[in-house]
């Protein structure tokens, strides 16, 4: 790979060439390509990770563009899931690096193939039923990964480094209860903060892809931007005051399949998802027909979208859907039985 492009970032001492050409062969699985997920794809591009790995279940809405830096209008117009738009920017903004993008729902089926060859995972997610997933499967497979999230103003971010660092189940032991916290639907998102702990997650993994693990950041990351607070919690003592399940035990819950679920109540969205596991692929070139004389119907080879009174659904290939209109899960899966089957 030429290094001409890089002659600015290996001018840091503490990357140098060496670090550079270890960038240039290493990959990286990006969770999530929305706020966080675009601007650390973004990054990593840009500093010549050779390797992006990109799995989103989603496709681009108009609210997006507020704060997910890779896509615009052009893109929401032509209904293009957040994998593929981000894979064309990209190739655009480094065509010397690999990017494959993969539209699809990450769970335990299918994360261990999703991270072969990887190493890094970056954060870019909206639930805590998928963060303690990679979790167990960072600790499962050794693999480093950085979380992230952020609300309002306010962001946090943490690095797991497997047999280094606590891990992200040391930090929080259990998922809050649903309702309990707020989304971005109650309190809104301001952009800067999604720049600024996605920058922090991409720098994180810069040090780890450069051969420069020593150096992550051992504490927690608390940012809130609006009234202007940092702070830094310090977590050392976590991973050897508590019997954490996951990194202490070896029980990966979630990775084993005895924890979770098959449907998700979409932040900021009024909207559901259904994943089934054992569901035969839908061909949307035969479906679109027969949903057009109940609604309107609009496809491509990534997705279709029906709306029906008050409600959109956007149906993939692989069976999963996304029901706007609605956070009951009930409701949503009535909805995919009548229009999509059972």
């Amino acid at each position: 790979m030429p290094l001409d492009r890089y002659v600015r970032q290996m001018r840091y001492t503490n990357m140098g060439e060496t670090g550079q050409l270890k960038l240039g062969a290493s990959r990286a699985l990006i969770c999530g390509c929305g706020a966080l997920g675009s601007v650390i794809a973004n990054t990593l591009a840009r500093a010549g990770v050779g390797r992006l790995r990109i799995v989103d279940r989603d496709f681009l809405e108009l609210n997006n563009l507020q704060r997910q830096v890779l896509y615009d209008e052009p893109d929401v117009i032509a209904g293009l899931p957040k994998a593929v738009a981000a894979k064309a920017k990209l190739q655009q903004i480094n065509s010397e690096i690999e990017v494959e993008a993969i539209v699809a729902d990450l769970h335990a089926e299918n994360i261990a193939g999703l991270l072969e060859g990887v190493d890094a995972i970056l954060d870019g997610t909206d639930n805590f039923e998928t963060r303690f997933l990679l979790n167990d499967a960072s600790l499962r497979f050794n693999i480093p990964w950085v979380f992230g999230g952020c609300i309002g103003a306010e962001g946090q971010t943490m690095t797991i480094v497997p047999g280094m660092t606590p891990c992200f189940r040391c930090l929080i032991q259990e998922p809050p209860l649903p309702g309990s916290t707020p989304t971005c639907d109650t309190a809104g998102i301001v952009a800067p903060i999604v720049n600024v702990v996605a920058s922090i997650q991409a720098c994180e993994a810069l040090k780890i892809l450069s051969g420069n693990v020593a150096a992550v950041n051992r504490a927690l990351t608390v940012l809130d931007l609006w009234d202007n607070r940092i702070r830094q919690v310090q977590l050392d003592s976590l991973r050897d005051s508590n019997s954490c399940p996951a990194c202490q035990r070896r029980e990966f819950s979630w990775l084993n399949r005895q924890r979770g679920s098959h449907s998700a109540v979409l932040c900021g969205r009024n909207a559901v998802q259904l994943t089934f596991s054992e569901r035969s692929p839908i061909v949307l070139d035969q479906l679109a027909p027969r949903l057009a004389a109940a609604g309107r119907v609009e496809h491509n080879r990534y997705l279709l979208r029906f709306w029906i009174d008050d409600f959109v659904l956007t149906v993939f290939p692989d069976g999963r859907a996304i029901i706007g209109g609605t956070n009951d899960v009930a409701v949503a899966r009535t909805l995919y039985a009548k229009y999509v089957g059972a």
